[in-house]
């Protein structure tokens, strides 16, 4: 068993192996994660966490390599969590576009962190909020989560980060295929990659006029910008940290900021007291009450909705006996 308050003092350090075996902890649902989680409760909040998301071939991990460097020249702290497919092998994270970020990897003012994850719809690994918070608590200013470019489902950004940044890039589908896949619905910055290729200015002016459509902001809203780059050249890139810049002021002006973490940790107590409710129900498969409920549903004795209440009822006087 490792010494947790140890581990944590040298993460807030900026000790990159501190941080790793934290961050392992988390992944690994050790028996130490409550302590974990109640050490680091006190020492976050700090960092400004960053979503990029979009479809593969857009540019997502040398735009977030672009935005280190940015935010580095400005002396920041910087957390990078990439979120891979798993691997149908290992279940560890598939972790080729990570060498387009080796640049940073001497940097001791950077920790990257690939995850796998592992069957998770939503793009994100089931544990990156508590890894987030690890490198919050750890001291990094400002967190880049890349997550999966697999559409639909890494909508789930949204509901992690402060601030999302959705890349398109000119060929890589139009505007309405964009728009199916629900990531224009999340965005609060755009940017519109690989801008030195034909077409850029046509997939920025589409994106205008996608985002315009149905638009009922009002005066002061949050309206999101949509700015051009050229990751691999660094082109841009201060402009995309200017807009998220802006985009943190305007949250804090507008109490959003709270509100957007508010929301953040309620799905977090959400899905850990369900994940437990899950595991007390898989448990009851010992004493057949499950299976006996199935059995009266399939024999017409019993509807669904009725088994459910007698299950959970028998959970809650289960909770109370203890």
């Amino acid at each position: 068993m490792q010494d947790v308050s140890s581990l944590v003092a040298q993460a807030r350090e900026g000790r990159p192996r501190a941080v790793a075996r934290l961050i392992s902890l988390v992944e690994g649902a050790s028996p130490q994660l409550r302590e974990v989680m109640a050490t680091l409760a006190p020492l976050t909040g700090g960092a400004y966490v960053v979503g990029l998301t979009g479809s593969p071939g857009v540019g997502k991990s040398t735009s977030t390599s672009a935005l280190v460097t940015a935010y580095r020249k400005q002396g920041k702290r910087v957390g990078v969590l990439a979120v891979d497919p798993s691997s149908p092998f290992s279940g560890g994270a598939l972790l080729g576009d990570r060498v387009r970020m080796s640049e940073h990897a001497s940097d001791p003012g950077v920790y990257i962190r690939s995850m796998a994850t592992r069957g998770h719809l939503g793009g994100l690994a089931w544990a990156a909020p508590q890894a987030i918070r690890v490198l919050d608590a750890a001291g990094c200013d400002v967190i880049l989560v890349e997550t999966v470019g697999v559409g639909q489902s890494e909508v789930e950004i949204a509901s992690q980060a402060d601030t999302s940044v959705v890349l398109l890039a000119p060929g890589m589908g139009d505007g309405i295929q964009a728009a199916k896949a629900g990531i224009l619905e999340i965005g609060d910055v755009y940017v519109v990659n690989k801008a030195d290729r034909d077409g850029a200015d046509a997939t920025a002016r589409e994106l205008n006029h996608m985002l315009g459509l149905g638009e009922s902001r009002g005066p002061g809203d949050w309206r999101p910008p949509i700015v051009k780059t050229v990751a691999a050249r660094g082109e841009g890139i201060e402009e995309v940290v200017e807009a998220l810049e802006k985009h943190r002021a305007w949250m804090e002006e507008r109490g959003v900021l709270a509100e957007r973490r508010g929301a953040r940790a309620a799905r977090e107590v959400e899905t850990i007291a369900v994940t437990a409710l899950r595991e007390r129900i898989a448990d009851l498969h010992g004493d057949r009450r499950l299976s006996a409920l199935a059995e009266r549903i399939v024999a017409g004795e019993l509807d669904p909705y009725g088994a459910a209440d007698e299950l959970v009822a028998g959970l809650t006087e289960g909770s109370a006996q203890m």
